[in-house]
């Protein structure tokens, strides 16, 4: 019975995937709207309720297709945001960049130092950085045909990330950012803070991303909260995360950045106790990530109020 059932819950599984795979590979000329009902029927398993939005999923989706304020575009730029956020927290906290070309092949490696770190301009999340630790061992054969691969992938086709449509296809080299008091660890801790309404309410705490990856949230006051997200694989970290020295002027450049914004995440670094900016997301694992338990999907959802756009 136990395999019979297993047999079931495996066909069901990929025929969504089937399904889903349809819409995203045949049925991309769809407006916004109904293309993304139908992937997240598929991904999320029931219809989103575009009158009544509930889930924090549902509102992401809900954003895509009514809340389009022009100048998204430049701050989901990795390259032009600098300048916006330096603009309204100071350059102290922008991560130096050494140099940007239009494509791959225009890097000008010799002028790179020993460490650095490469990304495109127009990608989201992980898929276009190479990271450079010792550039007598570095290949740059491998580090081009992964620049060029993320350099020629489009965000908005799959996912409806309008933003990204029109960002500039670019390569820019920064830093590489490491503590100098903890050289023991390579990966930075990510600090993901989620803004509603322009006021910060949960921090994603990242660690170790290229090893095991683990996730915590924690509220402005860091205390752990009991879910995770948007990860389905990730487990909270075997140790807690240290209340950051700085935590009230973390959550200061994030109100700063969130202003006027109906949801956006803030990322920042610490790094030896000074504080960096990352980047901005609007849209965390594109509104189709879950959390565990899924009551959270709801009560982060309730924190989010739409504006008036129907």
């Amino acid at each position: 019975m136990v395999s019979i059932k297993r047999g079931i819950k495996y066909l069901f599984h990929n025929r969504i995937q089937f399904v889903d795979s349809i819409v995203k590979n045949y049925l991309s000329f769809l407006p916004d709207k109904l293309y993304l009902s139908l992937r997240y029927r598929c991904l999320m398993g029931y219809w989103i309720d575009w009158k009544n939005p509930r889930t924090f999923t549902e509102k992401i989706q809900w954003l895509k297709v009514y809340n389009r304020k022009p100048e998204y575009t430049m701050m989901v730029d990795k390259y032009a945001v600098k300048q916006y956020v330096a603009d309204r927290i100071g350059e102290e906290y922008i991560i130096p960049t050494l140099g940007v070309w239009d494509t791959p092949e225009d890097i000008d490696w010799n002028s790179l130092p020993n460490q650095f770190v490469l990304k495109t301009t127009h990608g989201g999340g992980g898929c276009g950085v190479v990271v450079c630790r010792d550039k007598r061992r570095f290949s740059k054969q491998d580090a081009i045909a992964k620049l060029w691969s993320s350099y020629n992938s489009e965000i908005y086709p799959n996912l409806r990330e309008w933003p990204y449509k029109n960002v500039p296809k670019r390569i820019i080299a920064e830093e590489f950012m490491a503590s100098v008091k903890n050289t023991a660890s390579t990966d930075l801790s990510d600090y993901k803070f989620f803004c509603f309404n322009g006021e910060p309410t949960y921090c994603q705490v990242i660690r170790d991303r290229y090893s095991k990856e683990t996730i915590d949230f924690y509220d402005m006051e860091w205390n752990h909260q009991e879910f995770v997200g948007l990860n389905p694989v990730a487990r909270n970290g075997l140790t807690p995360v240290a209340r950051p020295k700085h935590l009230d002027e973390m959550i200061g450049i994030c109100r700063k950045l969130a202003n006027d914004h109906t949801f956006v995440r803030v990322d920042l670094y610490v790094i030896d106790e000074k504080q960096y900016f990352g980047e901005l997301t609007f849209y965390p694992a594109s509104g189709i990530g879950t959390f565990l338990p899924e009551v959270w999907n709801g009560r982060l959802g309730d924190l989010l109020t739409l504006p008036n756009a129907m």
